[in-house]
């Protein structure tokens, strides 16, 4: 067990094998012989397991009612979820994003392990119910395992209709996000002063603030955390452009750049889960490779941190 990461075995584990995307095809530092056993943590307010790497949705799912678009993304969520994937993340800011979503899911059969999260983004609580209800419409779910309140957006007036919901059954969760490291100071007074089961910021190997007070709040709060922005949208791969993994990143059973990234977020202790967003399967498979295999500690952090910077 590393970093408080609880391993779980695959139930599904003979599909697994045989699916198309099989870890072994895409880490092969991980022995076919042996059992791929899925990284989790758990929701500190249930104890419930998901899986330390899920899926964002901004702009890589904004794709309208494009027909060869779409097959594109129903091909993604069948390799998101045959390699272990459970978190789906999106929000009504996101464009088409969450009636794609929608559609995708319908069209494939093994989503039993999806776990639905999607924000409210709007002002006023009226207004924010008639959002969230069309929210599910879209997404085509019974409800919603977790919602959060985008960017902080009337979050006050939000918060109360959550907890409402929650009581009634309608939301599992309740999360607040902020983005591009925006907002932290008022998120965490918001923290300090509210109880949620989820907070949404963004972390990587370079925007590294939150480790200085978000972080340590949130496990003091015994609230889950969400990564957004893991690649920093895609910037960390400019740095990298053409160049090696070192060759130590075997250690931690990395064989591409993405698997590096993620597994220094995930590898902090009070991270629960990040979610890359893409429109491209075979960076879905090499980010769902990050769910296995070995995660770093905090040597090995800081030697990934100054290899990066050097």
């Amino acid at each position: 067990m590393l970093n408080g990461s609880n391993l779980i075995r695959r139930r599904n584990f003979l599909r697994f094998l045989l699916g198309s995307s099989s870890i072994v095809l895409f880490n092969p530092l991980l022995k076919a012989t042996s059992l791929p056993e899925l990284l989790t943590k758990k929701i500190p307010s249930s104890g419930e397991l998901l899986p330390v790497i899920g899926m964002g949705t901004w702009q890589t799912f904004d794709i309208g009612e494009d027909k060869s678009e779409l097959l594109i993304r129903k091909k993604i969520l069948e390799t998101f979820f045959e390699n272990g994937g459970s978190v789906i993340d999106s929000s009504p800011m996101y464009g088409s994003s969450e009636q794609v979503i929608g559609y995708c899911l319908q069209e494939i059969s093994h989503k039993q392990a999806l776990f639905a999260a999607t924000k409210v983004w709007i002002q006023g609580q009226w207004l924010g119910k008639k959002q969230m209800e069309y929210s599910r419409r879209l997404w085509g779910v019974d409800h919603f395992d977790l919602m959060q309140i985008h960017n902080m957006v009337d979050w006050e007036d939000h918060l109360e209709t959550l907890k409402e919901w929650k009581r009634d059954g309608k939301i599992r969760y309740i999360g607040i996000t902020t983005s591009h490291g925006r907002r932290h100071r008022e998120l965490e007074k918001a923290l300090q002063r509210e109880q949620f089961d989820f907070v949404q910021f963004t972390y990587n190997i370079i925007d590294r603030e939150v480790e200085q007070r978000l972080l340590p709040l949130a496990a003091e709060r015994g609230t889950a955390v969400i990564i957004n922005r893991p690649f920093q949208g895609g910037g960390l791969f400019n740095y990298v452009d053409k160049k090696p993994l070192p060759p130590w990143a075997n250690e931690i059973d990395c064989v591409n750049w993405a698997q590096f990234f993620l597994k220094y977020i995930i590898s902090h202790p009070h991270v629960s889960c990040a979610i890359p967003a893409t429109s491209k399967v075979a960076h879905m498979q090499e980010n769902m490779g990050a769910c296995y295999g070995r995660l770093p500690d905090s040597k090995m952090r800081n030697r990934m941190i100054a290899y990066f910077e050097d």
